[in-house]
C-alpha cells in the first residue's frame, strides 16, 4: 500500500496538538475525486487550528488545511478525470474532513473547483481561501451597489492575507482604498499594492463610537470585527456596503439600527465556505484574469512541507505581511 506524509491534527485529553504522519488513500476521509496536491497555503484559521487556539477542527484526528491545488489522480464521478487541474476548499475541507496538508486529498466530487486554464496549481495558493475571500467580498459588495465613484473603500486587516488581495483587487478595479492597519512601518507595501491612504489603527477613537458618525466611506472590507466594525458601520455614506469577513478582533458586534435604516447601510456577511458551486467557480475565473493581483502574487514566501509547523505562531501574533505558500509536492512545477 503507497504511504505519503500527511500533517494532521489530533486531541488527546483535551490537548490539541498536530504533527507528521504517514498515511494512504483508504485512511482518508470518504470522497469521490483523489486529487494529488501540488501547493497548499497558510490561512488565519489554520493557524487558529493546528494547537486548537481557535475551537476549528469538529473532529479529530483531520488532516490540517483548508485548501490545496492539485491534480486530480483518481475520480468516481463522471465530472472529473484523471490529469484535471482543480482547486480544493472550503466546505468541512480540514475542518471536519481531512484537509489541503497532505500529498493526496479524498474529497465528494461537489467540494472540487476546475483550475482556468491560464492559472498554475502555484498561483491558486498565492490566493487560496483568503485571496477568494477578499475577491467574493468584492463581488457581493458590487452585486449591493458599489461602485468607484461612489467614495473610498476601507479595508482594515489590511497587510494580512484578505486584507492584501482586497486592497490589490479594489485598487485594480479603480477603487480609491483606505488601508486600516496597527502596522505603521508597513505603509510603503500598502501603497505598493494599491491603497491611496493607510490609516493607523491606532489612531482611530473607538472609545466611545457614534451611532452615526462622518459619512466618510462608500464601502469596507473588514477583517477585524468588535469596535472597528461598529465604527465602520458608523462611517458609512448612505447606501455603503460592509463586507464582514473576519474576527480578528472579536466577534461580537455593538451597534445600532441607525446606520442600516438612516443610510441603508449593507452589512454582508461573507462565507468562504459555503459559496455555492457556480458563484465560487466565476470568482475563480475572475481571479484568474481581470482580478489577478499581480503585485501580492509576487510578493509570497514559499515554504516547502517540512517548514509548515515552523510558520503558524507568527499568523497567531498578527506578524504576517501577505501570502503563504506550501509546497507540498517535490517538484517545483507549478502546472
Amino acid at each position: 500500500m503507497t504511504t505519503f506524509k500527511a500533517y494532521r491534527t489530533f486531541e488527546d485529553n483535551g490537548v490539541v496538538s498536530s504533527h507528521f504522519v504517514n498515511t494512504s488513500i483508504d485512511e482518508l476521509d470518504h470522497g469521490d475525486v483523489v486529487v494529488r496536491t501540488k501547493y497548499s497555503t497558510i490561512n488565519y484559521k489554520d493557524a487558529l487550528s493546528h494547537n486548537g487556539t481557535g475551537k476549528i477542527m469538529r473532529k479529530f484526528p483531520t488532516i490540517a488545511g483548508i485548501d490545496m491545488a492539485g491534480t486530480v489522480e483518481a475520480s468516481g464521478d463522471t465530472r472529473f478525470k484523471k490529469g484535471d487541474k482543480v482547486i480544493v476548499h472550503g466546505y468541512d475541507m480540514g475542518v471536519g474532513h481531512d484537509g489541503g496538508y497532505a500529498e493526496r486529498v479524498r474529497v465528494p466530487a461537489d467540494w472540487v473547483v476546475r483550475r482556468p486554464e491560464s492559472m498554475t496549481a502555484f498561483d491558486a495558493m498565492t490566493l487560496g481561501t483568503a485571496g477568494y475571500t477578499a475577491a467574493l467580498a468584492i463581488e457581493l459588495m458590487q452585486h449591493n451597489g458599489l461602485m468607484p465613484d461612489n467614495g473610498p473603500v476601507a479595508v482594515t486587516g489590511a497587510t494580512g492575507g484578505v486584507g492584501s488581495v482586497a486592497t490589490e483587487i479594489l485598487a485594480k478595479l479603480g477603487y480609491h482604498v483606505v488601508a486600516i492597519t496597527g502596522k505603521g512601518e508597513e505603509a510603503n507595501y500598502l501603497k505598493s499594492i494599491g491603497a491611496k491612504e493607510v490609516v493607523l489603527r491606532q489612531s482611530l477613537d473607538l472609545a466611545k463610537i457614534r451611532p452615526l458618525d462622518r459619512a466618510t466611506f462608500a464601502g469596507a472590507i473588514d477583517n477585524l470585527g468588535g469596535d472597528i466594525l461598529s465604527w465602520l458601520l458608523s462611517t458609512q455614506k448612505i447606501g455603503g456596503t460592509v463586507g464582514s469577513v473576519g474576527l480578528a478582533a472579536g466577534y461580537k458586534l455593538s451597534t445600532t439600527v441607525m446606520p442600516f435604516i438612516l443610510r441603508g447601510v449593507h452589512l454582508l456577511g461573507v462565507d468562504s465556505a459555503n459559496t455555492p458551486m457556480s458563484l465560487r467557480q466565476k470568482i475563480w475565473n475572475k481571479l484568474a484574469v481581470e482580478w489577478r493581483p499581480d503585485r501580492v502574487h509576487d510578493m509570497v514566501r514559499t515554504i516547502d512541507f517540512d517548514e509548515l509547523p515552523t510558520h503558524f505562531d507568527p499568523y497567531l501574533k498578527g506578524l504576517v505581511r501577505g501570502r503563504t505558500v506550501v509546497r507540498i509536492a517535490p517538484d517545483s512545477h507549478g502546472g
